[in-house]
């Protein structure tokens, strides 16, 4: 493959492009025979008994707490009802971080029933028009990781994630250091986004 205008090839430091451009320099090196490896790393750990499950699930804690309710409202939920869960992620990736999670504990979509996917989707469309109305972001990530290999935190009970995004939130922090800055304290992210919340569903 062809850069006409890649840095590389006009001798541009790598330390100098854009971090989008670095991004679409990588390439894949291809190795199938490390499959066989990771088969049998996961069978090893499931026969010594490391593959346990989750100790403590936060999100079946905030399903819960009655709602609505101070307990509730401490845990940081902003929705909850048959559907499933809406809250405020407490480790956000940027101010606004909301987690949909469905009522059941479980690990993966496919666990779900079609009303359960269904009604998974309509919170996250709620979501959606929460960040939009009450955040003003320019965009939105929308990801779900299944299985702790993936990233998820609590691999046993599925959540989607919606991250708020505005142009130039990625700095200099995240880029040099590793340390992204929130920007609002969660107290009024709650605060902000609860309020937006009512006047969507009551209007």
């Amino acid at each position: 493959m062809r850069f006409p205008d890649c840095p590389v090839r006009t001798g541009l430091a790598k330390a100098e492009m854009p971090v989008t451009l670095c991004v679409m320099l990588h390439r894949n090196l291809w190795a199938p025979w490390r499959l066989s490896y990771l088969k049998q790393l996961v069978h090893e750990q499931q026969s010594l008994g490391e593959e346990k499950p989750d100790k403590g699930c936060f999100l079946c804690d905030a399903l819960a707490a009655p709602w609505p309710g101070d307990e509730a409202r401490l845990r940081l939920v902003l929705q909850h009802d048959d559907r499933g869960l809406m809250i405020l992620n407490r480790y956000p990736y940027t101010n606004g971080h909301l987690l949909i999670a469905p009522a059941e504990h479980v690990a993966s979509l496919s666990d779900l029933t079609p009303t359960g996917r269904a009604g998974l989707m309509e919170l996250t469309e709620l979501g959606e028009r929460l960040l939009r109305a009450a955040m003003h972001c320019q965009g939105i990530n929308v990801g779900i990781n299944l299985g702790r290999s993936a990233g998820a935190g609590i691999p046993g009970h599925l959540h989607i994630h919606l991250v708020p995004r505005w142009d130039g939130d990625t700095n200099f922090m995240q880029t040099v250091s590793g340390v992204r800055v929130i920007p609002q304290a969660l107290e009024d992210s709650y605060a902000q986004l609860s309020d937006m919340l009512s006047r969507i569903t009551q209007g």
